[in-house]
């Protein structure tokens, strides 16, 4: 087997990972169906939600959005992550897919769908407050930890890491999408995403579902043998980009000398061997 049937053979294997059985079907759909989209091609998001790096910032997104008590009880209360967490990553994936790329009536469709199971989405948190996905002030939790998380990721392992100017524009490129899924007065500029989340750190601790979650995405994830030596790279490099605030209420470690050395270097050589094997 030459170098690229190999690397066609693992690309195509972590598409149907990440993007679910028909994911040639989906690619297809958001690359090939005529008509205009939500972003030109010149935008942002685009740069940051296709670049590899993504990868590592979504783990940390979602480690990040388990800090808020109610956000994290809707997970544990509706979601299935540990009986199927590569069918939450699929639907997630599709989405930002779908949403960036895609043409502006698919777009609308996947925002629909979303907004109408955040609708169905409502509980009693373990301390007593009643929850509900489509609350407001839920909904931009999760999208500034989202926001955050995949910039910082790009900033740091991305091919070609934005300008402040294009740092602005990606969260304002975000802001289209959260607005659609109803989170009011969305951040435009990294001072305002950056005033939001620190105006959101007093409502997050670490709860026992949360440290619970972090365990599972960062130990035991359902993955063949060999995926588990660079998943383990995968986690080590996202929640080095965590700040130590949110570390501590999740037990994840703090070694900032080995994360700027070793995990630094073997963040780049992930991502870049991602890069590789889906540029295909």
């Amino acid at each position: 087997m030459d170098l690229n049937t190999a690397r066609t053979r693992v690309a195509s294997n972590l598409f149907a990972r990440v993007a679910g059985p028909n994911a040639r079907e989906i690619r297809s759909r958001v690359h090939d169906t005529p008509g205009p989209r939500w972003f030109a091609e010149d935008r942002p998001i685009r740069r940051v939600h296709a670049d590899a790096s993504l990868f590592v910032g979504g783990l940390r997104a979602l480690l990040l959005q388990s800090l808020h008590p109610l956000a994290m009880a809707g997970v544990a209360g509706h979601s299935d992550y540990r009986g199927d967490p590569w069918g939450r990553l699929q639907r997630t994936s599709t989405f930002l897919a779908m949403t960036t790329f895609g043409a502006a009536p698919d777009a609308q469709r996947a925002v629909d769908r979303v907004r109408g199971i955040h609708r169905r989405v409502r509980g009693t948190a373990p301390d007593g407050r009643e929850y509900r996905a489509d609350d407001p002030h839920l909904l931009t939790w999760v999208h500034i930890a989202e926001v955050d998380s995949f910039l910082l990721a790009h900033q740091t392992y991305g091919r070609a890491p934005l300008d402040q100017e294009g740092r602005d524009g990606y969260v304002a490129d975000t802001a289209r999408v959260a607005e659609a899924l109803g989170v009011p007065d969305p951040p435009r500029t990294t001072a305002e995403l950056a005033d939001r989340i620190a105006a959101y750190r007093p409502e997050l601790r670490g709860t026992a579902e949360a440290r619970e979650a972090a365990r599972f995405l960062v130990l035991k994830a359902p993955l063949p043998l060999v995926a588990r030596p660079p998943y383990a790279v995968l986690a080590a490099t996202a929640i080095a980009m965590l700040p130590p605030w949110a570390r501590l209420p999740l037990r994840l470690p703090y070694l900032p000398l080995t994360e700027a050395t070793a995990i630094r270097v073997a963040g780049h050589g992930l991502v870049r061997g991602l890069r590789w094997t889906l540029a295909t």
